[in-house]
C-alpha cells in the first residue's frame, strides 16, 4: 500500500500528502466527536467575551482554580494519540497546491480504478481520515474521505490513491 498521496492536475504546485506525519499535526480532529459537535461560532469575539466573563464570574464566586500540572496534560494527550481516531481538513493542502482559476472539480481516485467527482468548493470542506483507534489505516487506507457534516461517516470513501484537480 502506497502511503504517499498526490494532488495533481490543474494546480500551480503538485504536492504529495503523507498521512504518517499527521498524528503530530495540530490541525487534526477527533473523528469520534467531530461530526457530533456544533461547529464553531463565526463571531469569535463574542465567544471569547463570553468565556472570559464566565471565567471571571467563577473566580469571584469560588476563588482561583489552578490548571492541572503539565505532566498530567502530556500524559492525557499521549493516551489520546495512542487510542484516537483522527482526520485532518483537506482545505490547507488544497490551498497550498493552488488550483488554477479555471479548475471546477476534483476527482478522488480510490480502489482499483474508481473515481468520485466533487465540485472544488465542496472538496475544500472534506476531512481526510488517517487513523482509527490509534493505528494507521493499513487495510483500507491510507486515507478515508469524509464529506462535510458527515453524511458518509459510516461509509467513507476508502483506499484513496490520489486527487486530481480538473
Amino acid at each position: 500500500m502506497e502511503t504517499i498521496i498526490p494532488i495533481k492536475g490543474k494546480v500551480k504546485y503538485k504536492i504529495t500528502l503523507d498521512s504518517g506525519v499527521w498524528i503530530f499535526d495540530d490541525r487534526k480532529v477527533d473523528l469520534n466527536t467531530y461530526f457530533n459537535d456544533e461547529k464553531e461560532s463565526e463571531d469569535h469575539l463574542e465567544e471569547y467575551t463570553k468565556s472570559v466573563s464566565k471565567h471571571w464570574d467563577r473566580e469571584i464566586m469560588e476563588g482561583a482554580v489552578y490548571p492541572p500540572t503539565l505532566k498530567t496534560e502530556v500524559k492525557f494527550e499521549k493516551e489520546k494519540v495512542l487510542t484516537g481516531t483522527f482526520g485532518i481538513p483537506f482545505k490547507p493542502f488544497l490551498d497550498n497546491a493552488e488550483p488554477e482559476q479555471d479548475a471546477k472539480k476534483i476527482v478522488i481516485e480510490y480502489g482499483e480504478n474508481n473515481q468520485a467527482v466533487i465540485p472544488l468548493e465542496q472538496a475544500a470542506e472534506i476531512i481526510l481520515g488517517f487513523s482509527k483507534d490509534g493505528k494507521p489505516l493499513r487495510e483500507d487506507g491510507p486515507l478515508h474521505v469524509y464529506y462535510k457534516d458527515g453524511p458518509n461517516k459510516e461509509q467513507p470513501i476508502k483506499n484513496v490513491t490520489g486527487f486530481t484537480v480538473e
